[in-house]
């Protein structure tokens, strides 16, 4: 199965938009600038539309993708009302890039950093993980062997915090605050384009999912945007667990798109999903690489995270979904860059 519409998607839906200090957060931290929104005409002809845009999140606050953005809000966050004195330990579970960024701010606002991670993550992402003073413990086991060993972990320190960007029942605070980093991406898109007609977001475990859809859906919001999750054919928990009409998990393998390498939905982002997400689609390794070349051409690097997004426009198109007209305009959110995870 590659492509699910969501049959219980409530048009009428609506939620609160994030919090308004988000963003000048991060307009306050250094090295701050919006990342660009590139127009592609060349895609635009081959699609059918009138305009193709790429959220361009090849270089965010330094590195090369957009996990900047909910890292530093939430652990700024989460030690904001910290009672105890002193440095702490911010722990988390990544495939790649949500790690990399825990460490950058744990070390930036004076913290240490303990990360886990789980078989599949490329050499290079790991020495980047390290490069950033962490350390980094590899747990034989998938994403969520991962996510369960950094739970522990922190649990049993006082001293330690678990940022993690997914979220279960008696954890959501903190998921939360990550989810509402995100928004500045959504924010800045805003800028140049208030009602896109389609936007593809990378899935994962669904937080950026998650941000879009209160976004695109808020009592702010212009009508009309139609939301589509991608993912990995081989690690597709959204697209499973919207056919079902319930979260379930899945089995996952290896993909080169590792940072959606994820088999169970977040609990906090689900009822967004459930609820305001228009449809899914999932691609495989051969589309996401074959997208990460055709943006390299139209001058978008690109991993095959965030190349999955024009892999899907593709199928999209090949589909003929209802979703497309020779007017519309299309946002291709591109994460991360092509040194996000690499794969020496």
């Amino acid at each position: 199965m590659t492509r699910v519409t969501n049959a219980a998607l409530d048009r009428a839906w609506r939620c609160r938009p994030a919090p308004s200090d988000v963003l000048d957060f991060h307009r306050s931290l250094p090295g701050y600038a919006p990342t660009r929104l590139a127009s592609l005409p060349g895609l635009a002809t081959r699609s059918g539309v009138a305009r193709v845009l790429a959220k361009d999140e090849s270089n965010r606050l330094g590195l090369p993708a957009f996990k900047a953005l909910g890292a530093s809000w939430a652990i700024h966050r989460a030690l904001r009302d910290r009672v105890s004195a002193g440095a702490v330990t911010v722990v988390t579970a990544t495939d790649g890039n949500h790690g990399r960024a825990v460490a950058r701010f744990a070390r930036r606002f004076g913290h240490r950093a303990a990360i886990f991670v789980p078989d599949g993550v490329p050499a290079a992402a790991v020495r980047a993980i390290r490069d950033e003073g962490a350390d980094v413990t590899h747990i034989a086991g998938n994403y969520d062997d991962a996510v369960r060993a950094a739970a522990v972990h922190a649990a049993d320190d006082d001293a330690a915090v678990l940022v993690q960007d997914m979220a279960w029942d008696g954890y959501e605070d903190i998921p939360g605050w990550i989810v509402d980093g995100y928004t500045t991406l959504f924010a800045e898109i805003d800028e140049h384009v208030q009602r896109p007609d389609l936007v593809l977001v990378p899935a994962g475990v669904g937080s950026l999912l998650q941000a879009a859809l209160s976004h695109y859906r808020s009592d702010d919001a212009a009508r009309g945007t139609v939301v589509v999750s991608v993912e990995p054919r081989s690690a597709a928990c959204v697209l499973a667990s919207v056919a079902a009409g319930h979260p379930v998990t899945v089995a996952t393998g290896t993909t080169v798109m590792a940072g959606l390498n994820c088999g169970t939905v977040s609990s906090l982002a689900w009822p967004y999903i459930s609820r305001g997400l228009d449809a899914c689609v999932a691609v495989d390794d051969a589309e996401a690489l074959d997208a990460a070349r055709e943006l390299a051409e139209h001058g978008v690097d690109a991993g095959p995270c965030g190349a999955a997004t024009l892999a899907a426009l593709h199928r999209i198109r090949a589909d003929a979904a209802r979703e497309l007209t020779p007017e519309s305009t299309v946002v291709l959110l591109v994460t991360e860059g092509s040194a996000a995870n690499p794969a020496g």
